[in-house]
């Protein structure tokens, strides 16, 4: 029995020698071989500027501008910039997040979270022309309850009067943390004292005049006052809350320079029952990184609170991009007229892609129809109802008492100096907003951040 026992153990310890012997051999194979055993790496990895070059290539809007595209360079601003279209640009890295976060929400860094007037008043015993004209339900001002139509005496301690004040308030905001505001209200003075932060702006307003409603959406994000749906969020809470509502409202889209192709087209569904909402065409790349035209249609999906009740459009010269998509939507398909001047005229999208670098690419790809097939790029949109003296709320409201009649609402008398002073002022202004840089951070944009594989061969 032992020597059977002996036995079984000499033949385990002779099988694992060889055993370990055969690892080892293996191993000083496999390290000799190793320059053999290397990946061979099929393409080699791209330039930043090889990367954007390819990326206009299969994606830009104007194939013919391609040919005279320079192939080799060191700079990739200057190879947008060769392109004529000024809506194709290229964020570096060091500016992408910002410009990403600029053009798909609505954050303002550093405020207050209130919107102010100048409005001198003749006759007024008040010489102080700050007056508060929105006030975020979301932000150190909403929290405070600082009123809205209240006249700012004071900031820091130092006085608001004077023609010069609009600076002085501008400067003291703009440099300080905190701020201690003495603010004018129902007769009374109250004392603010506010810390500045991070705040999602709202983008729809409403303002009560003549006892007309007009919703004011200035712009299309889809993280806003409403983080997770945006406008179209803002807008459905508001038309949700007012579905038993009769009487005429104006749709305010003055100055608004677009924004996401998915926020303004549910924005404008919210208003149409059926039918073609927006067709586009566009190029895009197949999933192995090829050029292909593609076209698309979007359709309306009934049983919106918004589809039955009265409406009127506002807009002028500034109203642009993703603005004019819904415009056209509820113009064409909602049956809701439109008043004012014709509009700005950029029937075209574009797309954000994520670079290899870190940056961000914004290219034109996309080219809008109104849903009867017309194009409106650098031509506008024309108002049903012309406004030859500016795209005013005044306007609008004839506009509105030639298609529905009086509102039989009253505007109530009992208004305080300011607020009387700001909604004259609303009432009457025709100012059109377009910035040196037209529509750099709105137009009609896709809100995918495309990340795309390079199929880069030498």
């Amino acid at each position: 029995m032992n020597f059977l026992v002996r036995t079984i153990k000499n033949s385990l310890v002779t099988r694992n020698l060889e055993l370990r012997t055969f690892l080892l051999f293996s191993l000083v194979l496999f390290v000799a071989c190793g320059d053999f055993m290397e990946p061979v790496e099929s393409t080699p990895k791209p330039t930043a500027y090889e990367f954007n070059y390819w990326l206009l290539n299969q994606t830009y809007l104007y194939e013919e501008e391609l040919k005279d595209l320079p192939e080799k360079g060191d700079s990739i601003p200057l190879l947008y910039e060769s392109l004529s279209d000024r809506y194709t640009r290229y964020y570096p890295p060091s500016k992408s997040e910002a410009a990403e976060n600029q053009m798909n929400t609505s954050i303002v860094e550093g405020d207050l979270g209130m919107e102010y007037l100048v409005i001198y008043t003749e006759g007024d015993d008040h010489p102080y022309p700050i007056l508060i004209s929105r006030v975020y339900a979301d932000s150190p001002a909403g929290r405070a309850k600082v009123p809205r139509y209240g006249r700012i005496i004071s900031a820091n301690g130092i006085s608001m009067d004077g023609y010069d004040s609009k600076m002085v308030y501008d400067s003291i905001v703009d440099y300080s943390a905190d701020i201690s505001l003495t603010v004018f209200f129902d007769d009374s003075l109250l004392q603010f004292d506010l810390t500045k932060e991070t705040v999602y702006a709202p983008t729809v307003f409403l303002d009560t005049i003549e006892g007309i409603t007009f919703v004011t959406i200035t712009e299309f994000k889809e993280s806003t006052a409403d983080r997770e749906k945006g406008t179209f969020g803002e807008l459905r809470a508001y038309l949700d809350s007012t579905a038993g509502v009769s009487e005429p409202r104006v749709l305010d889209l003055r100055n608004n320079p677009g924004g996401l192709i998915s926020q303004c087209l549910p924005a404008a569904d919210l208003f149409v029952k059926e039918g073609l909402l927006s067709r586009r065409q566009f190029v895009s790349l197949t999933p192995d990184g090829k050029r292909t035209h593609q076209s698309l249609d979007v359709l309306a999906n009934p049983g919106d609170p918004g589809e039955n009740g009265k409406f009127l459009m506002l807009a002028n010269r500034a109203s642009a991009s993703c603005a004019e998509i819904f415009i056209a939507a509820a113009k064409e398909q909602g049956g809701i007229p439109l008043a004012g001047e014709t509009t700005f005229g950029k029937g075209i999208g574009q797309s954000q892609w994520k670079t290899l670098e870190g940056g961000l690419a914004v290219i034109t790809n996309l080219e809008f129809y109104t849903p009867k097939g017309n194009t409106y790029h650098k031509k506008g949109i024309a108002p049903d109802m012309d406004c030859p003296e500016g795209a005013s709320r005044t306007c609008a409201l004839n506009a509105v008492k030639t298609l529905y009649g009086n509102s039989p609402k009253t505007q109530s008398a009992k208004m305080s100096v300011a607020e009387r002073a700001i909604k004259e002022s609303l009432l009457a202004s025709t100012k059109t907003t377009i910035p040196a840089k037209s529509f750099d951070m709105g137009g009609a944009l896709d809100s995918v951040v495309h990340f795309v594989n390079y199929p880069y061969s030498p």
